[in-house]
């Protein structure tokens, strides 16, 4: 319940549910957890989960350290510094905000703030784009700088030139525009409005400093501009940040470069999965594009993005493949949401096919008739396929707050709770511990092992989307 919690939950509002009943349910089952099985709640750093529910269980563990065994002291502590190295840099300096704030400053809370911003690849780079989040992390863990990062970030009044050129940018960017360009995109924004800098003028010289991902948010805003400068490879992007951006477009303009689009999701596809994945079989994908698929104010179009995701990486990793949408008829890069969730349909049909393996992405609230899914799979259990020839998965990316766990389709298939359509293969490795038919210490030697892959392995490897 916990992991698959962790895949899903983001402590923001969804369609059925508010923000703070999220909240409430997530923070329980994280103290729950630790409170229980510390051991098990620090491992599951490294089973994949999505990047709130790692700075929760990083944040956790620094604050209740008296706690900790002797003997997991170090395991815990190579898994928080290798969890902070993997995630969002964004994310950690949060982290080592709300840590000040909650006064969290034992010694060994310091030493892994230390740690990290020795070990971070651009110091300098960090000390310009978050700079009032380094220099409170590093007033909390009572560090100091050999280098200009101290004059920088501590000096008072008007500075003297920088030897460190993107320090003297900064310093230079307050009355030359032109110092600005060489500044982080989000930093660079700041002296623009200050200078009165025109927004297309802007974007156009400002590309270069810009992310893949900042330029994905911009790209329909330079559109409006006329701006072709912030043109950006969609063949490049993450999987699920690439089907967001398409589906915020209107199927007009999606059917007008189907196949641009159409190549960008292959590609970003095969990108997800695992190096030397051997295919799956044939693999049968229902999808729902309901209209409760359009998400919430905070997770705007978020469940359908990862249909999308989920169906491109099946058709990927799968020997034959077909997808079978609840309400849309056409390609797969022109579904948008709509109408009731009708799941048995397609199922019936996906069964029909004759499919090894059916993935059913669905938020989990059936209503069209409810309790049908359920009803389909147990009749084709017991009256077709006896000996369990297919199987049949639920991955909901929805958290029902009132369950503490993605709302289940029925007792007979199991679900999986997913956040990022990337995490798919991973997520797939604990269906059998959301069957609940494994025990305990199958599940502990199984985190065990992805604690080994999650220290040794690269970086891109250690964990989930935001």
């Amino acid at each position: 319940m916990f992991i698959n919690a962790c895949f899903s939950c983001t402590g923001q509002r969804e369609f059925y549910g508010d923000s703070r009943g999220q909240a409430v349910s997530i923070d329980f089952l994280h103290q729950y957890i630790l409170g229980n099985y510390r051991r098990l709640y620090a491992r599951t750093l490294a089973a994949g989960i999505n990047h709130f529910n790692q700075t929760q269980i990083v944040f956790n563990l620094l604050a209740s350290g008296r706690e900790v065994v002797p003997a997991d002291k170090a395991d815990e502590s190579d898994l928080i510094n290798a969890a902070l190295l993997a995630l969002p840099p964004q994310r950690v300096y949060g982290l080592f905000e709300r840590l000040r704030h909650q006064r969290v400053n034992n010694r060994r809370t310091r030493a892994v703030m230390r740690d990290y911003l020795t070990r971070r690849p651009d110091p300098a780079f960090d000390a310009v784009k978050y700079r009032n989040k380094v220099r409170s992390a590093a007033v909390h863990a009572h560090l100091g700088f050999e280098d200009e990062r101290s004059r920088f970030l501590f000096g008072k009044g008007k500075q003297t030139p920088f030897e460190t050129g993107l320090f003297e940018s900064y310093r230079r960017a307050g009355f030359a525009k032109e110092s600005i360009y060489a500044l982080p995109f989000t930093v660079a924004q700041g002296f623009a409005a200050r200078h009165r800098i025109p927004q297309e003028t802007f974007l156009e010289r400002i590309g270069e400093q810009m992310t893949a991902g900042e330029k994905l948010r911009l790209q329909r805003s330079a559109a409006r501009h006329d701006v072709d400068s912030l043109s950006v490879d969609l063949k490049k992007a993450p999987l699920t940040k690439l089907a967001l951006y398409l589906l915020s477009m209107t199927v007009e303009a999606r059917s007008a470069e189907q196949a641009r689009y159409r190549g960008a999701l292959e590609a970003a596809a095969k990108r997800a999965l695992p190096k030397g994945c051997a295919p799956l079989g044939r693999i049968a994908a229902v999808l729902d594009n309901s209209y409760s698929s359009s998400g919430s104010s905070e997770k705007r179009r978020r469940p359908l993005a990862v249909a999308l995701g989920v169906g491109a990486i099946l058709e990927q990793a799968a020997q034959a493949y077909r997808s079978f949408w609840t309400g849309h008829r056409e390609a797969d890069i022109l579904v948008r949401p709509r109408g009731q969730t009708d799941l048995a349909t397609p199922l019936v049909d996906a069964l029909a096919w004759g499919a090894e393996l059916v993935v059913i992405v669905s938020d989990g609230y059936e209503n069209a008739p409810p309790g049908a899914v359920g009803k389909v799979v147990r009749a084709f259990r017991d009256r077709i396929d006896p000996q369990g020839n297919t199987a049949v998965i639920h991955v909901n990316p929805v958290f029902d707050a009132e369950a503490y766990a993605p709302q289940v389709l029925g007792e007979s298939l199991p679900t999986v709770g997913l956040y990022n359509a990337e995490d798919l293969m991973t997520m797939l490795g604990f269906a059998r511990f959301a069957a609940g038919f494994a025990p305990l210490e199958e599940l502990e030697s199984y985190l065990a092992a992805r604690v080994s892959e999650f220290l040794n392995g690269p970086l891109e490897a250690r964990g989930g989307g935001s």
